[in-house]
């Protein structure tokens, strides 16, 4: 599900789970360990970029219906710490964002400290609330790190996706390339980053993130987040908004 490669000083964790890169509760805890596990190694710096064409579609919301509240109960709780350890790493990220960046793809590449996204069809967005749950703390935080203050709720809201140029426009990525230099300029990106004094750089952004940490941590709204993900009203709007999403498409883009 995670292959790791290196290129000099910087450390390129690719995901590899599917056509869409889906995150499941599997997918979930790999991909934290192989996260985590590169505090202590010589990497200065990480990359992170999918598989195929898509960076990650979101939550495998199949995967969600078939296992139901059980399998919710043990799933949030690992989508929850991903967040955590992403966004809490001490060394530079750089998210290589090479097609559709999804509901919790896109928490994912916005946990990163800076992100590059390929010129096409891909498309960058937080659809939960269409999907019918609501968010986590800490991806909250995460976006509110991103997005701009007025347009946070517009994009919250609204769950609109977003192609490469408008997603640039909104904040949601920081610089757009032609899909096939991605890797090569995410990695002279996280270069750059990875020269910096790696002390400074820990204390600034520990700085930087302290306080959407400190709001995330043990925030009484995320029990109420878990019940309502497995109640069993927002189980069927999530199998009527597949049902629908299914009509509306041939590709699998899971979203949530």
């Amino acid at each position: 599900m995670i292959r790791i490669e290196d290129s000099d000083a910087v450390r390129v964790i690719r995901i590899h789970h599917g056509k869409a890169n889906a995150l499941d509760i599997e997918l979930c805890r790999e991909l934290a360990a192989a996260i985590d596990a590169q505090r202590t190694t010589s990497a200065r710096a990480l990359v992170l970029i999918g598989d195929g064409t898509i960076f990650s579609a979101g939550v495998d919301l199949k995967r969600v219906l078939d296992g139901g509240a059980t399998y919710v109960a043990s799933f949030l709780p690992a989508l929850r710490a991903l967040f955590d350890v992403l966004f809490a790493f001490p060394k530079p990220v750089v998210a290589a964002v090479n097609g559709h960046a999804i509901a919790g793809g896109c928490v994912i590449a916005c946990a990163a400290d800076y992100r590059l996204m390929a010129r096409g069809n891909g498309r960058i967005g937080v659809p939960e609330l269409l999907v019918g749950v609501p968010f986590p703390t800490i991806a909250l935080e995460i976006m509110r790190g991103v997005a701009r203050p007025h347009e946070l709720p517009i994009l919250l809201y609204g769950g609109g996706t977003f192609e490469p140029e408008a997603a640039l426009g909104r904040g949601l990525v920081d610089r757009l390339v032609d899909g096939p230099t991605l890797l090569d300029a995410a990695l002279t990106e996280a270069g750059r980053l990875a020269a910096l004094p790696g002390a400074a750089f820990a204390l600034t952004k520990q700085q930087l993130r302290a306080g959407a940490i400190a709001s995330a941590g043990g925030n009484a709204h995320d029990a109420l987040v878990q019940r309502l993900w497995e109640a069993p009203d927002t189980l069927a709007r999530m199998r009527t908004y597949v049902e629908r999403t299914l009509k509306n498409t041939s590709s699998s883009e899971p979203s949530s």
